[in-house]
């Protein structure tokens, strides 16, 4: 047995948080999911800091926030300076492998420069640009396109069993990156497995924000669920190939995505908001270190992920990595002033800080969501009494009622924007309230 465990990242694309029976969704199409994070450590209150596809997975691999490394949007291509998990892992002495979706370079095939480190290679810079649901391209080290068979996720979970069924004589740290649940953008549409759609439109109910606010999820949420469902037989059967080769019991999984997906309810496409359906995602960790040790009650956010993975490795974290790992937390019951902090762009340049009772955004007046990373002066946007409202139906931020409670909120999101390394901000009081 290695001197340090596998790592295994499973990485969705827009998964909702509720999507899950874990967090109470009746469907039952998670067992693996649920399964899991009985076993191991299920992280009940994960949150995205940045809900667009190529941030996101700019702070999965450097630990850093987008205003750091410059990957404030899609289309701007990691730094090859920076230093990734892959480098750090590297470092330790690991085999590094990236399979399916990478978002973070200038072009496809992604040249060896633009891997963040990576030595395996069987991915693409934008899958949903070289790859259909039953028409999986990826390429390899060489740059050389590699047709998948079967459905996008089963070729790629294939991929990922034949690497770690691989001989090696050192541990492995495999992030293995799906398109599902995204839609196919060329098309607009959220196509599951043959026959899953049709199956999952019979009694499907949404969740009351969708239910409330429509968009588009009558004609896309059953679609989207059907691919959830694939995503969890393909993580069971991952899990049950670990198994058979004697590699789970020192292998730490984590099972996260990089945002969630509102249906066109919060502006005019599927993310880039404050709200929960944006925000909130599924998290699990299960391997040494995990296993048994139950929920994490504790306000997590993607940019502490990293950290963790590190930290229960066994390997070091660096010092400019901007998170916390939750195994260095005190406790892991609830802490005191848990928050998370939320940078949005694209749709708007925001700030937005979740705490366990609020919700409070600003949005920037003198910045542009495309080409500016930041602005020096915001306005009052939204706030929502989750404890109330858990699915946001209700804006306070013009409520007379809640000056109070928004100036205290106003102080935290400005202190957590300098911490994080932004210059302090000048925030103006919602409009109904100047």
């Amino acid at each position: 047995m290695p001197d340090h465990p596998n790592v295994v990242v499973f990485f969705t694309d827009q998964q909702r948080w509720d999507t899950v029976g874990a967090h109470g969704n009746p469907t039952g199409l998670t067992p693996n999911f649920d399964r899991m994070a009985k076993a191991g450590t299920f992280v009940r209150n994960s949150f995205t800091c940045q809900p667009v596809c190529g941030p996101a997975r700019s702070i999965f691999q450097t630990g850093r926030y987008p205003t750091q490394t410059g990957c404030y949007r899609n289309g701007i291509p990691l730094p090859q300076g920076e230093r990734t998990l892959a480098h750090h892992f590297k470092d330790a002495g690991y085999d590094t492998a990236y399979i399916g979706k990478w978002h973070l370079a200038s072009r496809d095939p992604v040249s060896p420069e633009e891997r963040g480190g990576y030595a395996h290679w069987l991915a693409s810079n934008i899958l949903e640009f070289t790859s259909w649901p039953y028409d999986t391209v990826v390429y390899d080290e060489n740059e050389d396109p590699v047709r998948l068979p079967g459905y996008r996720v089963d070729a790629l979970t294939d991929a990922a069993i034949r690497y770690v069924d691989s001989e090696r004589d050192k541990p492995f740290f495999l992030f293995l990156s799906f398109l599902e649940p995204h839609h196919q953008n060329q098309t607009d549409s959220y196509p599951a497995p043959i026959g899953y759609e049709e199956r999952l439109r019979q009694g499907l109910r949404l969740p009351r924000d969708l239910e409330a606010l429509g968009g588009t999820s009558d004609d896309h949420f059953a679609g989207y669920m059907g691919m959830v469902a694939r995503l969890d037989e393909a993580f069971g059967r991952f899990v049950e190939a670990l198994h058979s080769l004697n590699l789970l019991d020192n292998t730490i999984i984590l099972f996260t995505s990089d945002h969630g997906c509102h249906f066109k309810t919060r502006n005019g496409e599927y993310k880039r908001s404050c709200h929960e359906a944006s925000i909130r995602v599924p998290t699990l960790f299960h391997g040494p270190g995990f296993t048994g040790k139950g929920d994490f009650e504790g306000l997590t956010s993607l940019i502490d992920l990293p950290p963790t993975l590190l930290h229960a490795a066994g390997v070091p974290v660096p010092p400019q990595m901007q998170g916390r790992s939750i195994l260095s937390r005190d406790t892991w019951e609830v802490e005191g002033e848990d928050d998370v902090f939320i940078q949005v762009s694209e749709d708007h340049v925001g700030r937005a800080l979740r705490t366990r009772r609020w919700k409070y955004e600003v949005v920037a007046l003198d910045a542009d969501g495309w080409n500016d990373m930041a602005g020096t002066a915001y306005v009052e946007a939204h706030l929502y009494d989750l404890e109330s409202d858990p699915y946001e139906l209700v804006d306070l931020v013009a409520s007379p009622v809640h000056a109070e409670v928004r100036a205290q909120l106003r102080e935290r999101l400005t202190r957590r924007m300098v911490a994080a390394g932004e210059a302090a901000p000048r925030i103006e009081a919602s409009p109904g309230q100047a």
